[in-house]
């Protein structure tokens, strides 16, 4: 059985074909998919998404920091009411930092994150984090704020050291379609040396697609042919590599 760790199937791209999408992931395998939220919009359909398929569908919910011009003054608060409303929400995520060009200031990325960090750590909530060329400054927040649920680096890019870095503080890494690219060479050593259980399984679906696939929208079935890469780099057998990163996915999130 398969666990897609990080997929918005929530998106439009999905709205022609999701009843579908979700019948052919549960005759592939995948049981679980974790569908995690990155504005106070899309919350209402993230939450009715896991109304209506409540056995597969897990949800997060999370203030972006791609989508910081969205959030509203009050978000914050909206999301704590959420999160205190919802009792079913397993994470909060996805949050972040994001040290591209064209994104927010630093201090006004790091202002919403530890607001959420704070709410985490009052909620005993593991975190689902996008970390885009600031692993040592979320490392630096994280062992302030020292969550007692720990969490996933989502779309894991940072370094060895960094990923024992994070595992010390009880964090998982989320690897996609990023390690299916034949030049990939530093995915590829950090998935066959890293511990397979710092490891989940994930699409970032309709976003992050695979070798050979780039001319179309990801999809959640595509976190088989994940676990193959891995299963592969790593010499195992796709049952393992799928019960270990499982495992992994149900103990962080709590999911039975």
């Amino acid at each position: 059985m398969f666990f897609d760790t990080h997929c918005h199937l929530d998106f439009a791209v999905f709205d022609a074909d999701r009843g579908p999408l979700m019948q052919q992931a549960k005759t592939m395998g995948i049981d679980k998919i974790l569908v995690p939220g990155v504005q106070l919009e899309d919350f209402p359909n993230i939450i009715q998404l896991q109304q209506q398929w409540p056995s597969q569908i897990a949800i997060a919910l999370g203030l972006h920091p791609c989508f910081i011009h969205n959030h509203p003054e009050d978000a914050i608060t909206e999301l704590t009411h959420q999160l205190n409303q919802h009792s079913h929400v397993c994470a909060l995520g996805e949050i972040g930092l994001d040290a591209r060009e064209g994104m927010a200031p630093e201090a006004v990325q790091v202002m919403l994150l530890e607001a959420q960090l704070k709410l985490a750590r009052k909620m005993e909530l593991p975190v689902i984090l996008h970390v885009v060329k600031a692993h040592d400054r979320m490392l630096s927040l994280l062992r302030r704020y020292a969550l007692p649920k720990g969490g996933v680096v989502h779309a894991f890019s940072g370094s060895f050291e960094h990923a024992k870095q994070y595992a010390k503080l009880g964090f998982k890494l989320g690897f996609g379609g990023a390690i299916t690219y034949t030049r990939a060479h530093k995915q590829h050593r950090l998935v066959r040396e890293l511990p397979l259980e710092w490891i989940l399984i994930e699409t970032d679906a309709p976003d992050m697609p695979l070798e050979g696939y780039q001319d179309q929208p990801n999809s959640p079935l595509m976190v088989v042919k994940v676990a193959e890469e891995i299963a592969e780099l790593r010499g195992l057998s796709l049952q393992s590599v799928a019960e270990q990163t499982q495992r992994n996915g149900c103990e962080l999130f709590g999911i039975n």
